[in-house]
């Protein structure tokens, strides 16, 4: 009987031991791959526009700038990437006549960053680079029809490579004035990088001249970048600006080649999805060899990758970690990772849980089935995550999340005593220990100040708290009592939240974009906060766009808003508060308008210093500024927590540096067994299953005998 027959072969299938509910080919077991998740489609992949996270998960594995982080070191670390060494910098006067090294900032018209490129880089393998018999590109001067079954790089038959010039890096700068390109940091490198301004006029006024032809910007020379010899450039810098090094190890300053542009823009390219945004190309340890953003993306080593080792040192405690292990290794040391889409936590966390992502990150769902707390405070993970080997690695971000004050506001902003008490009393009363411990679960830290911790100028202890708002008693920072808040708000001539004038209760108004899940919770909290004080709280909901020009309007009185750190010194938060960067009428991005004269000379004078202890005492000085003006309720350092299983090695946060993928290794075979542990299908039910078929089977066959016997 057929149906006997399948029921078999059914029974027999289960019983070979594979994992029925493995979402990857049975052919990707055993291989190097680190397997994990993204949540959206990625924008842009050309670097020159990319200035978003989940983007530059996938450039800083393709694209290698001069610089990068140290993956190891704390504080963090500038080294070499591309470059052979660390740039040397000199500084001229307006005359070009080269400075002393200590010169002063008045005198330095000019600084030079001069950059070496290590000679052994080359980019993967890319159509761009092919050449026919003759040596000419083979795809080049494509002709109608060329395209046809052309669906994505691969399906092009020849590609090449080339190796990585000094001209390829300042093609790139180059390209942040390209007026089609529109990159985010245009303005800004506008002004440091010299002729850059002028050298986007330049560009226009040529499209202009020859419209729809392509735009070669090797025919339009930039003062502020210069090619020296094959592997040698320089970078002129207006004035004096220490941070422009760390924008150096940002994809923006990443090598491009022109080939790449010249085939990208060929016609019928944008219409199959073949751009540079899609398929970039880069120098790096991966290139992006499948692009379905609907369900996956797929990097893969680069077979031209230049030779890179695995650091051979670190902070304290990292050799015992093992994180020391793999010291001289070549990189990466992972052939392939593989990126599945996951819109929802619960599908993510679960696969985790199977075995089938490598790390996680964890949902407020999930935070308690993932973790404990100890009496002493001390965040671990589960018993049944430690049953599992799984461990929990966590961080205090480069960010703060604020609550700011308009400035101009004539009820919240100013610089009057009334306006200051009012700020003070509201900052007391906000509760952000509560908040953090209600709404992320404990993760994050109340801040005191703009600058997080990692960061130079933090301080630590009672030295780092801000005494306004906080007491240090036995050793820990603890919130003024309310009382305080009330006397506060009594002389700024709102007792009892009445104004002592009109005798109407005092309104604050709070923009917002709170939308979807939790946000009514949320701000039904932040109006019991203001309840304490008999203040009225009116959330302006909008979107983020209309959010965003009311902030450049400043049309608002009260807002939440946040920033994660560009690169990690204390000029990257500072100037969130400088006049010159106030939203109006400068278009910066100071969204609270803050102004202090004394504040902005002292931000003036630090923010081009090396560390040092004069600076340290100048950022003091301007955080007791900021503590008595109170610009922002300064909220609080959001605290990433991250779980790995036990066959993934050497993950260490790192929250400046973005291309730590090729540092982590992964033991295949150890993932191959648990997996299979932790995935064995149950099989009693089939077999309970199969056994009724068969009872049924025999019970019919029995009937039909008998009908058969009696006719």
């Amino acid at each position: 009987m057929k149906w006997l027959a399948c029921l078999s072969l059914l029974l027999l299938t289960a019983c070979d031991g594979g994992l029925w509910n493995n979402p990857y080919p049975p052919a990707d077991n055993g291989k190097s791959i680190f397997y994990t998740a993204f949540t959206e489609r990625p924008k842009h992949l050309d670097p020159a526009q990319s200035y978003s996270e989940n983007e530059y998960v996938f450039l800083a594995q393709i694209y290698q700038p001069p610089l990068q982080y140290h993956y190891l070191k704390r504080p963090y670390t500038l080294v070499p990437q591309a470059a052979g060494s660390m740039p040397s910098v000199h500084y001229v006067d307006k005359n070009n006549r080269r400075l002393a090294d200590d010169a002063s900032a008045d005198r330095v018209a000019f600084s030079v960053y001069e950059i070496h490129l290590r000679p052994d880089l080359r980019y993967q393998p890319h159509p761009a680079f092919a050449r026919n018999a003759q040596g000419e590109p083979e795809y080049l001067a494509l002709k109608p029809g060329d395209l046809d079954g052309i669906h994505g790089l691969g399906d092009f038959a020849h590609s090449g490579t080339r190796t990585v010039t000094a001209a390829d890096y300042v093609y790139q700068i180059k390209r942040l004035a390209h007026p089609d390109i529109h990159s985010p940091i245009s303005g800004l490198m506008a002004e440091h990088i010299a002729g850059l301004k002028s050298y986007a006029a330049t560009l226009q006024q040529a499209q202009k001249d020859h419209p729809g032809s392509f735009l070669n910007l090797q025919d339009y020379k930039l003062e502020g970048a210069e090619v020296v010899d094959e592997h040698t450039y320089r970078i002129k810098v207006v004035g004096k600006y220490p941070q422009f090094m760390y924008w150096l190890a940002m994809p923006f300053f990443a090598p491009m080649p022109v080939e790449a542009e010249r085939f990208y823009a060929q016609p019928g390219m944008h219409e199959k999805n073949i751009t540079l945004d899609w398929w970039p190309v880069g120098s790096g340890p991966y290139y992006l060899s499948e692009n379905n953003p609907n369900q996956r993306m797929v990097l893969s080593r680069n077979p031209n990758f230049a030779r890179e080792t695995y650091p051979a040192e670190g902070e304290a405690g990292d050799r015992e970690a093992g994180l020391l292990a793999d010291a001289g290794k070549p990189l990466p040391l992972m052939d392939q990772v593989v990126f599945t889409l996951e819109k929802e936590t619960i599908p993510y966390w679960n696969k985790f849980l199977q075995g089938y992502y490598d790390s996680s990150g964890i949902s407020s769902d999930s935070f308690d089935q993932a973790v404990q707390v100890s009496v002493a405070g001390e965040t671990n993970v589960s018993d049944a995550m430690s049953a599992q080997g799984i461990t929990l690695s966590t961080s205090v971000a480069t960010s703060t999340m604020y609550m700011g004050f308009n400035w101009l506001d004539p009820v919240v902003g100013g610089d009057s005593e009334r306006a200051r008490k009012l700020r003070r009393a509201i900052a007391i009363a906000l509760d952000m220990e509560e908040f953090i411990s209600i709404f992320a679960n404990g993760r994050g830290v109340s801040a005191q100040s703009p600058l997080p911790p990692g960061i130079f100028g933090y301080r630590e202890g009672e030295a780092g708290i801000n005494p306004y708002v906080y007491d240090w008693i036995n050793g820990a920072p603890q919130r003024k009592p309310i009382a305080e808040a009330k006397r506060l708000l009594a002389e700024a001539g709102y007792p009892d939240g009445l104004d002592e004038k009109t005798r109407q209760p005092l309104v604050i108004y709070l923009d917002t974009t709170s939308a979807g899940m939790g946000a009514k919770s949320r701000l039904d909290w932040l109006r019991k906060q203001f309840d304490k004080l008999n203040l009225q709280l009116v959330a302006r909901n909008t979107d983020y766009n209309r959010f965003q020009d009311k902030v450049r309007r400043g049309d608002t009185q009260f807002f939440y808003f946040g920033w994660n750190a560009d690169y990690p010194d204390p000029e990257n938060f500072f100037f969130l508060l400088h006049g010159a960067q106030a939203k109006v009428g400068h278009g910066g991005e100071n969204a609270a308008n803050y102004s202090n004269p004394e504040y902005d000379r002292l931000f003036e004078q630090m923010k081009n210093m090396g560390n040092s202890a004069a600076r340290q005492a100048i950022i003091d000085r301007m955080l007791e500024i900021l503590r008595r003006d109170g610009p922002w309720l300064w909220g609080q350092h959001p605290k990433d927590y991250v779980l790995r299983h036990s066959w993934l090695h050497n993950s260490k946060p790192n929250k400046m540096a973005n291309n730590n993928l090729k540092y982590l290794r992964i033991d295949a075979a150890s993932r191959d067994v648990l997996r299979r542990q932790w995935n064995q299908p149950v099989r009693w039910p089939l077999w309970l299953g199969g056994l009724a078929l068969l009872a049924l089977g025999w019970w019919l066959w029995r009937a039909l005998r008998q009908r058969e016997e009696a006719v």
